[in-house]
């Protein structure tokens, strides 16, 4: 039965609005009028979804997080063996978000009216990427959609926690660097001008560390705002031009050319790729259409056209492995469990190894990286601001040598 969103105005006069299913809009009317409502209007959950999400400043309704969640919670009921439309009728009770059950009933009215739930799934491609709805697909055909529904929860929350911790790793760093910059800013631009003019007057010269320092703090104060516009013209340039294929395939080439980033990023990609692809495969995707998926859910675009011109060896005929082996930007522990699990007949088994020790890796990585940058920046912002604070006192110094 179609749901439909509603406003009205109740016996009290005020404005309600929620979700009622009929099978017309008529129906509904007259439902809300048996209800003691007056309808105000009336629309179907899957047009009104529609023009949210059309919205210029629209947001997802599930962030990563959310949807990890909802995942394990559909998961349980439908191994509980609710069936897929009283499984999402319960979550759309129990949610407290207005956008959350809009979008459960839309999925709803679309199981009622005798589509699969990955083609329900379908009509909401914002909040469902191809790798989810190919997974529902698979364990709706199989008859395990249960089981395949925690694997996809169980691969979101490990996405996720990645995610988070090499955040969290980087966010010290990010946060000293900042305060560093606006603690010399200011020290540049105001402190040192300041206590300098007390010195000028004097009309003897400076210490060649205060002349230098005066005249940073003067190029700052003149042409800084021209070097901020610059930066963030140039930040814009950088992201107009990432929008061309070529160059951003170029660009994440390099990237992972650099020493630290580079290991990171080929790490994180190829430790999502693996997991991926191991969880369609378990899921009894077939292996080109899972590897075409896997390839699609890399940042990196030269890691992708990797990935790509590997699945078109494999559909020639070639083993997964030789395939990946050949690729460089790839680590060579994801095309050696791949090997292997072809030849043990455990494929997914061995990727999803490979992605936790990938995972594993770069979590070390990153952790290894934060500890070795705090001391570096510490120090850094120290030094920095020594040579302000002597470029300051060594007048005062000279000043006080010069009156004995």
């Amino acid at each position: 039965m179609p749901a439909y969103k509603y406003e009205a105005l109740n016996s009290a006069g005020r404005t309600t609005s929620g979700l009622v299913e009929a099978d017309n809009p008529r129906a509904a009317r007259s439902q809300l009028r048996g209800q003691g409502l007056v309808p105000l209007s009336v629309a179907a959950v899957q047009q009104a979804s529609m023009a949210a999400r059309s919205s210029l400043f629209a947001r997802r309704t599930f962030n990563s997080t959310l949807l990890a969640v909802w995942t394990r919670q559909l998961a349980g009921l439908v191994s509980a063996g609710l069936p897929i439309e009283r499984a999402l009728t319960a979550l759309a009770d129990e949610s407290e978000d207005a956008r959350q059950r809009e979008l459960v009933a839309q999925l709803k009215s679309e199981v009622n009216g005798g589509a699969s739930f990955a083609a329900a799934l379908a009509t909401a491609p914002r909040e469902f990427d191809d790798v989810y709805r190919a997974v529902v697909a698979a364990g709706e055909q199989s008859g395990a959609l249960g089981v395949v529904l925690e694997r996809l929860a169980d691969d979101l929350e490990e996405r996720q926690n990645l995610r988070a911790k090499l955040i969290g790793a980087m966010a010290y760093p990010a946060i000293v660097s900042l305060i560093a910059v606006i603690i010399v800013v200011f020290l540049v631009t105001y402190v040192v001008p300041q206590v300098a003019t007390v010195f000028t007057s004097s009309k003897r010269t400076l210490p060649t560390l205060t002349i230098a320092m005066l005249g940073l703090s003067a190029f700052v104060r003149q042409w800084g705002w021209l070097v901020v516009a610059m930066l963030i013209a140039g930040t814009g340039l950088l992201s107009w031009m990432l929008r061309n294929d070529a160059f951003r395939e170029r660009f994440d080439a390099a990237t992972l050319t650099l020493p630290l980033v580079g290991k990171l990023a080929r790490g994180y990609n190829a430790s999502r790729f693996a997991g991926t692809l191991a969880m369609l495969a378990g899921a009894g995707v077939p292996i080109l259409k899972s590897l075409q998926a896997a390839a699609e859910t890399l940042s990196n675009r030269a890691m992708r056209a990797d990935a790509l011109e590997a699945l078109s060896q494999v559909r020639e005929g070639a083993p997964l492995g030789s395939a990946l082996a050949g690729k460089k930007r790839f680590p060579g522990i994801l095309a050696m469990f791949a090997r292997l699990g072809e030849q043990t007949g455990k494929l997914p088994q061995m990727l999803e190894r490979a992605a936790k020790q990938l995972s594993t890796e770069v979590q070390r990585r990153a952790m290894a990286a934060a500890t070795l940058l705090e001391p570096i920046l510490i120090v850094a912002m120290g030094g920095v601001v020594l040579l302000i604070v002597l470029a300051v006192l060594l007048p005062i110094i000279q000043l006080n040598t010069w009156v004995k």
